[in-house]
Order: C-alpha cells, then sequence, then structure tokens
C-alpha cells in the first residue's frame, strides 16, 4: 500500500512542479497549426480518392467496354 501511495505522491508532485503548461498563446497557435494540417491533408485524401475513382472507371470503361 506504501507503494501506490508514494507513486500518488509523487505524481501529483510532478503534475503541479514540474510539468510546464503553455500559455493560452501557444495553445491557440498549436491549435491553428493542427487545424490547417487537418485541412491539407483532408485535400490530399480527396485528390488521391478522385483520382483513383476517375482511374479506376477509365480501367473499367476500357476493360468492360461500356
Amino acid at each position: 500500500m506504501n507503494k501506490i501511495t508514494t507513486y500518488f505522491e509523487e505524481a501529483y508532485d510532478e503534475l503541479m512542479h514540474k510539468v510546464t503548461w503553455p500559455t493560452w498563446g501557444e495553445l491557440q497557435d498549436s491549435a491553428v497549426v493542427v487545424l490547417i494540417t487537418a485541412v491539407i491533408i483532408s485535400f490530399v485524401v480527396l485528390g488521391i480518392d478522385i483520382t483513383f475513382k476517375e482511374g479506376t472507371s477509365f480501367l473499367y470503361k476500357i476493360i468492360i467496354g461500356s
């Protein structure tokens, strides 16, 4: 039981005294970076999706001939 108590005391001490929390400005900057990255990746995935869709449609037209 002593080890569990020590663990929680050390975890609390680390959380309250050793962790450096970002400022509100840093947090907003990080959120903007994540948002922009997500939008860029979604457009890349959209481009890949459209390319494969058109490519497979083209191949089906060649193979099936309709």
